[in-house]
């Protein structure tokens, strides 16, 4: 690279302030996009369940990423990589679209609205009131829960659960081939995690489907072809559904996930790269500027939330420092757009290892709870258990919400509760009662 470009890229990235240089970036930014290009393959097969058209999906998830991943580079100057997270998009196909029969175009304008009020809260500061108010122990139980609400998922699309009269739910026919390769396509995940083998989602996904292609389980379509239009989900959205109590309940709940899912992996992945001053984020505002910008060019493009990615930590360990790390995911993202036929080869069994892997990761967090007080444990168990068990990521917050207010109350710990936390109890509560 010239010295006239690499001066460039000093002024806009202070890469010599950061101690880091072009070259350690990009290598970062390339760790990043292996840990994390699963997410064009897996949202467009989820979303894809709601009837979106998967084409549109794939090519809205590659623009709203790369967009979230510019912001974040050239304005946040963070070397954090964003993309729709696993979670929402789980909860806007099976538990909005499917569980509600919302239609996917309201869906979109529920998560719009929950990108303006994003705006709103981060410009003047509530969101971080927000995160701070809310107890450690429902904080982390919400994600422990939607990882396993992932593995039901996951579990349920390959077969290897099923439903059944007598006990609700049991062990699906484990002879079949999509259930075995599913199952196999785990532990190969999580041996090639545990190597640090960069890229170990995608590359069993894409293994797993060469595999499914040779047995004839599914039809191979290609790797390279035309980019797909996006005009199926361009501009969407619907916001005439939106006015209802339900729908408010939907809109919090994507403001609610997305809030403490994004939070957590800007803290997160900023301390492990030693960007934290005093144990706060410099920037922090142009750091939040840029999911809640991701959240609203993605619901106009036609994908579910975009958020800020844990894996963006696998760059941060391979050096990355500074926003140059984030461009060069953003570059890469916009590059899959020709690689259209190969996500739509892929079998939706074949990413069930993806969402059990990601399902495992996130369900670590409830080693932050105070098991050994049962005032905190316990709604943050039910706040887990409700989730899958409800097939509902809404229904298990607001059942923690509530418990938790309860219990401190009957146990003489009101000093426990923020006021943030009685005022969502109760909303929760009287929408359980006069709306069921």
């Amino acid at each position: 690279m010239s010295s006239s470009n690499q001066s460039v890229l000093e002024r806009l990235f202070n890469l010599n302030a950061n101690q880091t240089n072009v070259r350690t970036e990009i290598m970062a930014g390339v760790t990043t996009f292996l840990a994390m290009c699963y997410i064009i393959i897996v949202n467009p097969l989820i979303l894809g369940e709601t009837g979106m058209d998967m084409g549109a999906v794939f090519v809205a998830t590659c623009i709203a990423s790369a967009i979230g991943c510019f912001v974040m580079g050239f304005v946040g100057n963070y070397p954090i990589a964003l993309a729709p997270g696993m979670g929402l998009n789980a909860y806007f196909t099976f538990a909005v679209v499917k569980g509600m029969g919302v239609d996917w175009r309201v869906a979109l304008g529920a998560v719009f609205i929950s990108g303006i009020i994003f705006i709103l809260f981060s410009f003047f500061k509530v969101r971080e009131m927000l995160v701070n108010a809310l107890p450690m122990g429902l904080k982390m139980s919400i994600a422990a829960g939607i990882g396993l609400f992932l593995a039901l998922i996951a579990l349920k699309g390959a077969g290897v659960i099923v439903g059944n009269p007598a006990t609700l739910v049991g062990l699906g026919d484990i002879h079949q081939p999509t259930a075995l390769l599913a199952m196999a396509g785990f532990v190969m995940v999580v041996a090639l995690g545990h190597f640090r083998v960069k890229g170990s989602i995608i590359i069993t996904i894409l293994t797993l489907t060469a595999i499914s292609t040779i047995l004839g389980l599914s039809e191979f379509k290609g790797v390279v072809g035309e980019v797909p239009s996006i005009a199926p989900t361009f501009m969407q959205m619907d916001f005439k559904g939106l006015f209802t109590v339900s729908m408010v309940s939907v809109i919090f709940v994507f403001f609610l996930v997305d809030l403490f899912d994004s939070t957590g992996t800007l803290v997160g992945v900023s301390h492990r790269a030693g960007l934290l001053q005093d144990g706060k984020l410099p920037r922090l505002k142009r750091a939040l500027l840029a999911d809640s910008t991701a959240i609203i060019a993605g619901a106009a493009l036609g994908t579910s939330s975009t958020t800020p990615y844990v894996e963006s930590a696998a760059g941060v360990s391979a050096g990355g420092r500074t926003g140059l790390t984030a461009v060069t995911v953003g570059v890469l993202m916009l590059a899959c757009l020709i690689f259209s036929p190969l996500v739509q080869s892929i079998p939706a069994f074949a990413t069930a290892p993806a969402l059990l892997y990601v399902g495992a990761q996130m369900l670590r967090s409830a080693r932050e709870i105070a098991w050994d007080d049962m005032t905190e444990a316990a709604p943050a168990f039910l706040t887990i258990v409700f989730m899958p068990f409800t097939y509902s990521i809404a229904d298990g917050i607001a059942f923690g919400f509530i418990s938790y207010a309860l219990i401190k109350l009957l146990c003489n710990r009101t000093q426990d509760v923020p006021p943030m936390v009685w005022i969502v109890a109760v909303l929760w509560a009287l929408k359980f009662w006069f709306l069921g």
